[in-house]
């Protein structure tokens, strides 16, 4: 008896644990939406399969560089998928 409440206490812990961590995670977010930061890349000059894979896939043409991009060391994908 005494192992099952102490099983239920520390399965308590860790939910409480996990419910303070997704929390903390949602609302430590830029704020910002996702047209918002789609509004940051320039896509003139851009395909129209460019567009749809930067859409769909997150994307961004080699030929662009990571300079103009904020991609940063992601390889190339939005949000480092």
């Amino acid at each position: 008896m005494e192992r099952r409440i102490v099983l239920w206490a520390v399965i308590g812990a860790l939910f409480l644990i996990a419910v303070f961590f997704a929390f903390k995670l949602g609302s430590s977010g830029t704020g910002a939406s996702i047209s918002e930061l789609n509004a940051k890349i320039d896509t003139t000059g851009w395909t129209e399969n460019e567009i749809m894979n930067y859409e769909m896939h997150g994307t961004i043409p080699s030929r662009v560089g990571k300079a103009s991009t904020s991609a940063g060391s992601s390889g190339g994908m939005v949000g480092g998928c």
